[in-house]
């Protein structure tokens, strides 16, 4: 079985790799090109409604581990490229139907992205992600090693979804299907953002930082056990909230906070409606 074969390589590690550990975890990464395995998945079991699977960041550190550094060819004036030889780029071929746009994007070796995904260039992704069908990935964003993005998402000019590989048990960042991901927006540690939320320009979301619910009056945080979990349909924007003791109320000073003003409606998906035509 692929997974225990990981685990015990990783826990397990050899004088010297051989060509069946590279075979291994060459079997590893076409599992995760092709969408068969992934860091982390849905499970209506779970309060967050998804699951870690620990064994697969295993398998992606174990790349790292066994890869020789190795010259990649040139990037801009001919600048040499150099990376473990164990994490070339993705190769796509017309018929996966991903549309990567000329300007400099790049897609690492392991990572899932699915039919219809538009790449508009330069924007990066990177191993161990999972981009679902028909998503739009915008220029000078970043999909971060695990992170898993859902169907139909638009992650917007200089969004940064953040990566998690370590620890092996931590969630990565969920963004599921249909969410709207504004411009310069940053999404951390594990932040969960439930279907078809919209995150207003700038919006950041991490564990330290408080939401607050302006509809339902409700507060929404991390806990030692829960990611930060921003719910269904929810339209979140960047906000401020009054510092209340000491000098920071005497200077009159605010700190930051993302605020749900208010959830999806007609005229909100009339307002967010991607362009198909650019698809």
């Amino acid at each position: 079985m692929l997974q225990a074969e990981i685990e015990r390589l990783f826990e397990e590690k050899p004088d010297r790799y051989t060509e069946e550990h590279f075979r291994l975890f060459q079997r590893f990464k076409d599992a995760l090109n092709q969408g068969r395995v992934r860091a982390a998945e849905p499970d209506p079991s779970s309060p967050s409604g998804w699951r870690v699977n620990a064994w697969v960041k295993k398998g992606i550190l174990l790349g790292f581990r066994m890869g020789a550094m190795i010259e990649m060819g040139q990037g801009a004036a001919g600048q040499p490229l150099f990376d473990k030889a164990t994490w070339p780029l993705k190769r796509l071929r017309v018929e996966d139907g991903v549309r990567v746009v000329p300007g400099g994007s790049a897609i690492r070796d392991a990572c899932y992205v699915g039919r219809g995904v538009t790449c508009m260039p330069p924007m990066y992704i990177n191993a161990g992600a999972w981009v679902g069908e028909g998503t739009m990935v915008d220029s000078h964003a970043l999909i971060g090693s695990c992170a898993q993005i859902g169907r139909n998402c638009h992650i917007s000019a200089g969004a940064q979804i953040g990566g998690v590989l370590e620890p092996v048990g931590a969630l990565p960042v969920i963004i599921e299907d249909e969410v709207l991901v504004g411009g310069n927006c940053g999404i951390y540690e594990g932040t969960v953002v439930k279907r078809r939320a919209v995150l207003g320009a700038g919006t950041i979301l991490t564990r330290s930082t408080p939401v607050y619910d302006l509809v339902r009056g409700a507060v929404y945080t991390a806990t030692e056990d829960m990611p930060l979990i921003i719910p269904e349909e929810a339209v979140v924007v960047p906000g401020s909230r009054a510092i209340q003791h000491g000098p920071g109320r005497e200077w009159g000073l605010s700190l930051y906070t993302p605020v749900i003003v208010k959830y999806r409606d007609a005229r909100t998906d009339a307002r967010i409606q991607l362009e198909e035509l650019l698809r």
